[in-house]
């Protein structure tokens, strides 16, 4: 526990000083300020689950840092190492991630001190519900209150049993599944949520390539994705779509690290074939053509364009941020940058592209998710044949007035209605560009040195017009 202890703290250090260092540049009160850094409320449970004759008392926290806007949003991780510091640190960073993007809610986070890996499924079932239940009971969890999410640990299976858990407990409610996102398709979910993190990774990291300005100096060859070296820590969900979709926009993968080693291939590493090789062997070493690494942490020293941290906290820090060749940093990852990390990188001119943007791929299309589940309809479900019908009208009069007839593939591209997952794919798009220029905006304005600090004075400005317009402060 104390280690972990101490890494939560870390972070949550981490996360104030950040806040602290933004603020200097907002004109908000002082009052206002001090709110918007404070966590609105904890609540820590423990309960009894008995597996197999065994009773297990298991641990489980809930952190809803804003209130600002409702219902509040965050992942619930299930982790050994869930401690009280770090679930308020990701929820703090929840709260700036949504105002970053334009995503009205506060921010949350949740925890349950179980380990995913060695529990049976029907022991994170009953832990699951369980932990639902508890949430349930104290009014702490609905679709207008606060709507957790998949997490490390955790993904769509666990996020059915709480809405199961739910509707249970509030039969009748129409917008119950809205109780919590990343669900499974057929039970609420929505199409795109599984890479949408790891996608909008793509979409940021491709923005910042087109920003010359930002990335003069640096020595980067060309502003699209094309030949870029990229190195990756974590083959998770989320660091696995970041690097799919940057692959197959031309970048190279050169080198991926896990918990149990690391590969690199300055030729370039198939992504998934590697996670393929991964999910078969249960470790990334002794991939075709690449040379193991021992200690996967030596490759966030590799020589790179873009270095992703996409695994957990405080893995770039004052040991080795001074070794760090990447030219640019895409913080997969919430938390990989200590402080005194990122201090040491942006002296050595290396740019960070800040977790509370890059990664906010996640919540934006969790916000689809809601509204889906609010309107009880499928996105694309009454539009999609409307507009193909419009569109053969338009082909069908380009072909009789210019006399030339397309081919049946031009024809299926050209009238092809926009059905749920282009709908989200582009919602996450302009979400990400939106959300870059914005932050970039605030940069040039202010005289902001580094990305990070423009993107929380974002976030600390819109969040300090909700409270002015809440009444609750002259």
């Amino acid at each position: 526990m104390g280690n972990s202890h101490n890494e939560g703290k870390k972070f949550l250090d981490s996360v104030h000083q950040y806040f602290d260092h933004a603020a200097k540049f907002s004109r908000l009160d002082q009052g206002i300020l001090a709110q918007i850094k404070a966590c609105n409320s904890v609540y820590k449970v423990s309960f009894p689950v008995e597996v197999d004759g065994k009773i297990e008392v298991i641990e489980g926290i809930r952190v809803q840092h804003s209130h600002h806007k409702l219902p509040s949003k965050g992942g619930i991780r299930f982790s050994m190492q869930v401690d009280e510091e770090e679930v308020k640190a990701l929820a703090t960073l929840m709260t700036f991630k949504c105002a970053v993007v334009d995503v009205p809610f506060g921010g949350a986070k949740g925890g349950v001190k179980i380990n995913p890996r060695t529990s049976s499924v029907k022991m994170l079932e009953k832990v699951t519900r369980r932990y639902a239940a508890e949430l349930i009971k104290k009014n702490l969890i609905g679709p207008g209150i606060d709507v957790p999410a998949p997490d490390y640990g955790t993904g769509s299976r666990e996020m059915a049993w709480i809405a199961d858990t739910y509707q249970a407990f509030n039969y009748g409610e129409i917008s119950a599944l809205g109780c919590v996102t990343g669900k499974p398709i057929g039970q609420g979910g929505i199409r795109g949520r599984a890479e949408a993190t790891g996608l909008g990774i793509y979409f940021g990291i491709r923005e910042a390539l087109q920003d010359t300005e930002l990335l003069e100096g640096l020595g980067l060859e060309g502003t699209t994705m094309e030949g870029k070296q990229i190195i990756v820590q974590g083959l998770g969900n989320v660091g696995y779509h970041a690097a799919f979709f940057c692959q197959q926009d031309g970048a190279i993968i050169t080198g991926i690290a896990e918990r149990e080693g690391g590969i690199f291939n300055e030729k370039g590493i198939d992504v998934q074939e590697a996670f393929k090789h991964r999910s078969e062997t249960g470790s990334i070493l002794n991939f075709k053509d690449c040379k193991n690494v021992e200690n996967s942490t030596d490759l966030l020293e590799y020589e790179c364009d873009i270095l992703i941290p996409a695994a957990l906290e405080n893995q770039i820090n004052v040991k080795n941020a001074a070794s760090v060749k990447a030219k640019i940093i895409a913080e997969g990852a919430n938390g990989p940058v200590t402080r005194e990390a990122d201090d040491i990188l942006i002296k050595n001119k290396v740019v960070i592209l800040p977790d509370l943007y890059l990664n906010a791929g996640g919540v934006t299309v969790s916000y689809f998710e809601w509204l889906k589940n609010l309107s009880n309809v499928r996105f694309g479900r009454m539009g999609k044949r409307a507009e193909e019908a419009s569109y053969r009208r338009l082909v069908n009069a380009i072909e009789s007035s210019s006399g030339k007839t397309m081919s049946v593939t031009e024809r299926a591209l050209l009238t092809k209605g926009s059905d749920e997952i282009s709908l989200v794919r582009s919602g996450l798009e302009d979400t990400m560009i939106n959300a870059y220029h914005e932050i970039r905006g605030v940069m040039k304005e202010k005289k902001i040195p580094d990305l990070r600090t423009a993107a929380f004075l974002t976030a600390i400005e819109k969040i300090g017009v909700s409270y002015e317009s809440l009444g609750i402060f002259p």
